[in-house]
């Protein structure tokens, strides 16, 4: 999982100006989803659906936007049925290397959740090079192995690479089947690229509102996938490239630097942009190569998919709100019409997919799209079908109702304001 990785940020999805060709070869050998979604438009809430399956806003957690600090009083509960979990049960390795972001030590971590092994970062970003969440000059490490703070040299993106080829190889050796979560923090701020080491003691905040530009976008995005390529070479080498499931996809929509083409909006928003991500699947003898999907996937499909994979079950006092994508993935199933629902509490944003429509409020403005047709979301149709905009709005608040309600005082904010970022001009501090 990529964090902050735009719809069009790989070049199998329309970049022009980088190859992402390991990344790329998971979809050429496996699907490539052209109508995958995000479970949000930000980073720990959509992390929260995708390890347990359901809607985030069933959960305090989840509400977050994101959480805030990495979470010291708010997190993922122990006691609540997660993916690692439920594949640890049924006899499989759990290892989380990268970020975690629901939920800090004492009471919340991976360790707590699932996971056998933890090897990354509890908070929501880290700078590259001093593995802070904060300036350089700031006591604000956050690198852990298992929950031991550790001190390591490197560029993390490397750093998250080389701990996830000793863990294939450690697994294969064992001869023990295996969940790996691989969640990079790239692209995500502080804008810093391989050699940039100078830049991580510069920057005056750790979200880099100053920093970056699009060729250090692009020398971050293709470390990750070099990284990735050293993955996809570890599973050939260890002999279990054939029999083990590869995904790839993103935690939201893209930020400041990010391409998200054919779509408007971008993080934080319920545009598009800010939730239609990439995602790639391969799994060799079970899923046909060179394929493309206009299956409406979302993140917490993941879940169910990979237990019925694996030949687990879901726990019945948490029932997936994802669907099972192995008819589709695996016996070429045509694909099947879904309504999901997304809330942001900046500017109070609401949407709704039904088939090809889409429900959409923002700030109380109300909007009804074919996201077929208009990907960019321009023609509002809610005028001239009145029947479809009731029908959608009327389904949005009758699931709305099943949820938690929303909170006042949860962390939340827009990508940025008008004093940030020149094409937010009209977005001002309330």
């Amino acid at each position: 999982m990529a964090d902050d990785l735009g719809y069009a940020d790989l070049s199998c999805y329309g970049r022009r100006e980088y190859q992402t060709r390991n990344i790329d070869s998971i979809g050429a050998e496996g699907v490539r989803f052209l109508q995958a979604y995000a479970n949000s438009a930000v980073c720990s809430a959509t992390r929260t659906a995708l390890i347990t399956g359901r809607y985030q806003y069933r959960l305090p957690v989840g509400l977050e936007e994101p959480l805030r600090n990495g979470g010291d009083t708010i997190g993922l509960p122990p006691e609540i049925p997660t993916l690692p979990a439920l594949l640890k049960k049924a006899g499989y390795g759990t290892t989380l290397i990268g970020k975690w972001h629901l939920g800090r030590l004492p009471k919340f971590g991976p360790l707590q959740s699932g996971y056998d092994h933890f090897w990354g970062f509890r908070g929501g970003a880290l700078d590259y090079y001093t593995h802070k969440y904060d300036v350089a000059s700031s006591d604000t490490e956050d690198l852990w192995d298992d929950d031991a703070k550790i001190h390591q040299v490197g560029y993390l993106t490397d750093l998250l690479g080389d701990r996830a080829v000793k863990c294939i190889g450690d697994y294969a050796k064992d001869g023990k089947p295996f969940l790996l979560s691989l969640h990079f923090n790239a692209p995500h701020w502080p804008w810093e690229g391989p050699g940039d080491e100078a830049e991580s003691q510069r920057v005056k905040a750790l979200i880099d509102r100053d920093g970056g530009s699009q060729a250090t976008y692009a020398r971050m995005v293709m470390q990750m996938d070099l990284q990735v390529g050293r993955v996809l070479g570890a599973l050939k080498t260890a002999g279990i490239a054939q029999n083990t499931i590869v995904v790839f996809t993103s935690d939201n929509g893209g930020e400041r630097f990010a391409d998200t083409w054919p779509f408007s909006g971008k993080k934080t928003e319920l545009l598009e942009g800010g939730l239609r991500i990439p995602a790639l699947v391969r799994w060799p003898g079970h899923i046909r190569a060179g394929q493309t999907s206009n299956q409406v996937a979302i993140s917490m499909d993941w879940m169910p998919t990979f237990l019925a994979a694996a030949g687990a079950v879901p726990d019945p006092s948490s029932p997936p709100d994802g669907m099972d994508l192995l008819p589709q993935l695996t016996q070429g199933a045509a694909p099947v019409s879904r309504r999901l629902y997304w809330r942001y509490h900046f500017n109070l944003q609401r949407a709704m997919r039904d088939g090809d429509m889409k429900y959409l409020r923002i700030d109380g403005n109300e909007f009804l799209f074919n996201v077929v047709d208009d990907p960019l979301e321009r023609a509002n149709l809610k005028g001239r079908q009145a029947d479809t905009f009731k029908r959608m709005v009327a389904g949005y608040e009758e699931w709305n109702s099943t949820m938690l309600p929303d909170r006042p005082d949860i962390q939340t904010g827009p990508l940025g304001y008008a004093d940030e970022l020149a094409d937010h001009f009209g977005v001002r501090k309330k």
